[in-house]
């Protein structure tokens, strides 16, 4: 159990460390002017996220973990994962229920929500702030 939770705290202490100058912004996608195909393609053919989802949601928005070269950032955030989903494109795995959107992408960043809600805003972007976990919040665009 104690080893448990100094992992747990060496996870976090890692999470809030400031991130390198090698990093890759997603800053510009996540101003919500694009696709969910285009967002998910450009990392693919950059290979900054694997190619296979990590998860898939009920909703059908693909979860994809970032290679392990990868230094992606979202407004300054560390990215945990990126989603996204396009209706009827192959890249993008269907899931059991309902769709979120035709089109829908984002990351999912290590942060507090009010920290990343405040840089959202700052950035003018029009971007869904989501509360995921403690320190963990998801930045998200749909199109209908």
């Amino acid at each position: 159990m104690n080893r448990f939770f100094t992992s747990l705290l060496l996870f976090v202490a890692a999470a809030g460390l400031p991130v390198s100058g090698f990093a890759v912004t997603l800053d510009a996608p996540l101003v919500c002017n694009e696709s969910g195909h285009q967002f998910i393609a450009d990392l693919l053919d950059q290979q900054l996220i694997d190619p296979k989802p990590t998860h898939v949601e009920r909703n059908s928005i693909n979860a994809f973990s970032p290679t392990h070269d990868a230094n992606l950032t979202a407004f300054g955030f560390r990215v945990f994962a990126v989603v996204g989903f396009q209706k009827d494109d192959p890249l993008f795995r269907v899931g059991d229920g309902e769709p979120l959107a035709q089109s829908a992408y984002g990351a999912v960043v290590f942060g507090a929500e009010e920290k990343v809600r405040a840089a959202i805003a700052d950035a003018g972007s029009t971007a869904i702030v989501h509360h995921v976990a403690p320190l963990i919040t998801a930045i998200f665009c749909k199109r209908e």
